[in-house]
């Protein structure tokens, strides 16, 4: 079963310390069930924000969207994106890494 991540990245209204890319989730399932991991991923995710006023979400592709995030004194711009695993040095495989 295909390994996935949904890494969220930062664009907007972040300081620049700040902006590397987090890993928000990562699990095992197939395409659909990725694709449903970055929706409830694009409407629970709150980056630093202790209250969320309002929130935007944009759908870019079928495995990224870009969120606006709004709180009481700041607004947050982040893109979310989905992942698949396509090769672990750690892991036997057959074929060669695809790069």
């Amino acid at each position: 079963m295909p390994r996935w991540i949904v890494l969220a990245v930062p664009v907007d209204g972040v300081a620049e310390a700040d902006r590397d890319a987090r890993t928000v989730a990562e699990f095992e399932g197939s395409a659909e069930e990725a694709e449903s991991a970055l929706v409830r991923a694009a409407n629970t995710y709150e980056h630093s924000l202790w209250s969320v006023r309002r929130r935007e979400i944009f759908r870019c592709s079928d495995r990224s969207c870009f969120i606006r995030i709004r709180g009481r004194l700041s607004t947050y711009g982040v893109l979310l994106q989905l992942a698949e695993l396509v090769h672990d040095s750690e892991a036997k495989q057959a074929a060669p890494p695809m790069v």
